[in-house]
């Protein structure tokens, strides 16, 4: 019987081995996640990162910075794909894929994510940062910290860095914007979030949800009478060809973030985890940096190809959305912590 059992468990071992059902090397290729060769390398991993502007603007130059620098000191086995202009699709669609699994990431704004954490859109409110400095005094802050925890446990979405700073929010038309009533009964396109929108009514005008990759046809057709947006985007989009005039509002710095899935960045050796955060964190500074350091050259350009620059006085579009906060529970408060956080630390 003992010689009959030990004939069975060898039998059963060697089965095993054959269908591979002790190792668990080859999962990784079958989810996206990685593969591992048959000589016992290190397992190689793939991001997919889509966004919606175009290979000239300062986002794509530090995703640029951030794929070679993960390249190189992954040695190769984790590889970093760009994919601009939506060709991988639009912000939103890029982060459900993430959500469900997919080895993708994407550049969000805050506004964007509010649909999964509520508070953090409040960082996307008309006037509530007045440069740079302020947005990163909340962003490493512990409330932000909270945040993001929240995010990676109950909605599988990893924010790598929070500091990719794309500019001051403006508005592009073809009739003169100065004074909030100015935007009466225009149609102006605007990220797909509530506090934009509520921003944009607010201002006077009638929001406009539209895919950024529509906005210049948009525009030519008069399906749309304008947009909003910042200079790099502006520029990048080629809106100078369809609009006649750039109305500096400065209603919203937009800041975004380098996001991921959860459950993929977790897939990850921790050596690699720690890899990935400190690029996102470098690459998102150095594009930042660029965005300020062109924005005159950006405006320059603009004028140059026959765009008219106008400087309103901000202070009737703030007046105008002073009650934007009001339409969201627990804003209010929240603005008065992130005045004390901007003031205190």
């Amino acid at each position: 019987m003992k010689q009959l059992f030990s004939i069975l468990t060898t039998a059963s071992l060697l089965f095993l081995a054959a269908c591979g059902g002790g190792s668990s090397s080859g999962s990784g290729e079958e989810n996206g996640e990685g593969s591992q060769d048959s000589g016992g390398s290190e397992e190689s991993y793939t991001l997919q990162i889509g966004i919606v502007v175009s290979e000239n603007d300062p986002m794509y130059e530090g995703l640029e910075q951030f794929k070679s620098n993960v390249e190189e000191k992954t040695d190769g086995n984790l590889t970093v794909e760009l994919f601009p202009n939506s060709s991988l699709g639009d912000t939103p669609e890029i982060q459900e894929q993430a959500i469900s699994g997919a080895n993708v990431g994407t550049l969000a704004d805050a506004a964007i994510m509010s649909d999964y954490k509520q508070e953090i859109g409040i960082l996307q409110g008309p006037y509530l940062f007045e440069n740079y400095e302020q947005i990163q005094k909340v962003t490493n802050s512990d409330l932000f910290a909270g945040w993001k925890e929240d995010l990676a446990s109950e909605n599988n979405l990893q924010i790598l860095s929070f500091n990719w700073f794309q500019g001051s929010r403006h508005i592009i038309s073809n009739n003169e914007i100065r004074t909030p009533e100015d935007l009466n009964g225009q149609n102006l396109r605007t990220i797909g979030a509530d506090i934009f929108t509520e921003t944009i009514e607010a201002m006077g005008a009638n929001a406009t949800g539209l895919d950024w990759a529509e906005v210049y046809s948009g525009i030519q057709q008069g399906v749309i009478d304008g947009a909003e947006a910042q200079h790099s985007a502006t520029h990048g989009a080629s809106l100078y060809e369809v609009a006649d005039y750039y109305s500096k509002t400065n209603h919203i710095q937009l800041i975004t973030g380098l996001v991921v899935g959860a459950d993929w960045f977790s897939s990850l050796p921790e050596e690699y985890q720690n890899i990935v955060n400190e690029e996102a964190k470098a690459a998102g500074q150095y594009a930042s940096e660029t965005v300020m350091d062109s924005s005159s050259e950006y405006e320059s350009m603009m004028e140059d190809e026959g765009m008219t620059i106008i400087e309103p006085d901000t202070a009737p579009f703030k007046e105008a959305t002073k009650g934007v906060y009001e339409e969201f529970e627990g804003y209010p408060e929240l603005r008065d912590q992130i005045t004390e956080i901007i003031e205190n630390e």
